[in-house]
């Protein structure tokens, strides 16, 4: 989500979330509320939502569906539509692109809200060296053979994107037939299995513990109390990194905050970009 404030100081913001699908609508809780008062953008990355999806095949045996892919497209979009920095506010997967981008090119990023960041259990770094050639096995098996596009047909229904939404959201009363349209028609696109299965087999690219300590701006961490996904256990280590300014419990809330409960994400956006934004306009004028 990029967002610009208005009035004196400026502050963009951008938004982008990846679980099964990284797409705009997730945010459309956020948008209504923070664009009263600032510039807001909501990107599909590239492959997901309603973005062009090339076909990874067409790039060889190198994945093309990466943090450097998807953190160069935000940057890019900060060049040539924002013209400006950005705050850039991240869910899942989505934070590992924001720190990414941030890495890649500091000047662009005021700062960074991560909201339930993945942790990325399943990068082969965290595997046991014994079951690393099972899972590359199993992931040749996925990305190359039918087993691979049976298995997205399995989970692209209304029922199988219910269930994994009911998992995630703590209150499954916001798992509403609006969000489960909303996450299920992007995934019925044109190209969009092919995606699905490059990403699922990426088990490599960066760890959000290599990318805080790069991070030269200040970074929020938010999390869902409830998150069966990223259990807080394990979260709350990422907090202590000298770039992370405050690790913020959401009670009450499972992996996607905001959606499931704009009325604690919206304020913290609001309070950490309306007190950087100030910072920054009191630092230049001082120089």
């Amino acid at each position: 989500m990029v967002l610009e404030q208005t009035g004196l100081h400026h502050a963009h913001i951008t938004s982008h979330k990846q679980t099964t699908n990284c797409y705009s609508d997730h945010w459309r809780k956020n948008i209504p509320v923070l664009a009263k008062s600032h510039r807001v953008y909501s990107i599909d990355l590239i492959g997901y939502g309603y973005s062009d999806k090339p076909n990874p095949r067409q790039f060889g045996e190198s994945y093309f569906y990466t943090f450097e892919t998807w953190g160069t497209q935000l940057n890019d979009f900060c060049i040539d539509v924002v013209k400006d920095e950005a705050f850039f506010i991240c869910n899942s997967i989505g934070g590992l692109v924001g720190l990414q981008a941030a890495v890649m090119e500091p000047q662009l990023c005021k700062g960074i809200i991560l909201l339930n960041i993945s942790l990325r259990m399943l990068h082969i770094k965290k595997q046991p060296w014994y079951g690393r050639p099972l899972i590359r096995s199993f992931q040749n098996l996925l990305r190359n053979t039918d087993v691979g596009k049976y298995f997205f047909k399995t989970v692209a229904t209304p029922e199988s994107v219910r269930n994994i939404l009911c998992q995630c959201y703590h209150d499954t009363s916001q798992v509403t037939e609006e969000l489960v349209q909303k996450i299920l028609l992007p995934g019925l696109e044109p190209g969009a299995v092919d995606v699905f299965l490059e990403f699922i087999c990426y088990s490599g690219g960066p760890l959000p513990e290599e990318l805080l300590p790069q991070m030269k701006c200040p970074v929020l961490i938010g999390w869902g109390e409830k998150d069966p996904w990223e259990p807080i256990e394990l979260g709350r280590a990422y907090g202590k990194f000298d770039s992370v300014e405050d690790f913020v419990v959401l009670p009450n809330v499972g992996h996607c905050p905001q959606d499931e409960a704009p009325d604690l994400v919206n304020p913290l956006v609001e309070s950490f970009v309306a007190r950087h934004a100030a910072l920054s306009a009191s630092i230049s004028t001082a120089t």
